[in-house]
């Protein structure tokens, strides 16, 4: 691994890597760098990793590493992982990611504070439209609520503050700006973002197999969709 990495500890069962302090697609990479190979290199005790914007969090079983011969678990780990990181590969030889489409109904019912982020911004509806479905964004963590993606690449002229008062409760599927993010609502839950449109895909769903649609690491791009094709995808959605 070419890149400087910091370890600590968190809890007793879980290790920290620190790849930085700046968050960009390169660091990003590096993280997947590493959680694919921990993938392929799975050690005895491993529990999950979850990857993060600058970081990387292991979750291990302590007991588990104490009843292989090891007393000091983090001590274990920690030296585990400092032998692992210089056999990961350069993030540039990872596959390309996956770029998810996800359609979005737009303003309306489904976006009620499309008019706000308009009077903000200064742009027209359409062109929050435009401009929001336009790129391929990077879903660089999954967070807050299981499957709520936090993305990247999002235009810097839509750029919205939070709404001053959260809403004690947003739909599924809601699609928000909040500052220079936007990210989708994967479940009711309260929140300020402001609302331009709502999708009526299911970001997770606990009964599947990976119940969280989307992962860290993929691409994804906005479709506008029409009120009736909303209605029409969610039925085959619930």
């Amino acid at each position: 691994m070419r890149y400087p990495v910091q370890l600590f500890p968190l809890g007793d069962a879980a290790l920290v890597l620190q790849f930085g302090d700046e968050i960009s697609e390169q660091t990003h990479r590096t993280i997947q760098a590493v959680a694919a190979f921990l993938d392929l290199h799975p050690f005895p005790g491993l529990i999950e990793y979850v990857p993060a914007f600058t970081t990387l969090t292991v979750f291990y079983n302590p007991w588990q590493i104490r009843q292989n011969g090891h007393p000091d678990p983090y001590a274990h780990v920690a030296e585990h992982l400092q032998a692992l990181l210089p056999r990961v590969p350069p993030a540039d030889e990872l596959a390309p990611p996956q770029v998810v489409e996800v359609p979005v109904c737009y303003g309306g019912p489904y976006g009620p504070d499309l008019a706000e982020v308009a009077q903000h911004t200064g742009l027209s509806p359409e062109e929050i439209i435009r401009l929001h479905s336009q790129p391929d964004y990077l879903v660089y963590m999954i967070g807050f609520a299981p499957g709520f993606p936090y993305l990247g690449g999002m235009p810097a002229q839509l750029a919205t503050p939070r709404k001053p008062q959260p809403r004690p409760l947003v739909p599924a599927g809601s699609v928000g700006i909040a500052g220079p993010q936007t990210g989708i609502y994967s479940l009711p839950t309260p929140g300020g973002w402001q609302l331009i449109g709502r999708t009526p895909l299911r970001l997770f769903t606990l009964e599947a197999d990976s119940p969280s649609l989307l992962r860290a690491g993929q691409r994804l791009r906005f479709v506008p969709i029409s009120a009736a094709e909303y209605e029409e995808l969610q039925q085959h959605e619930h």
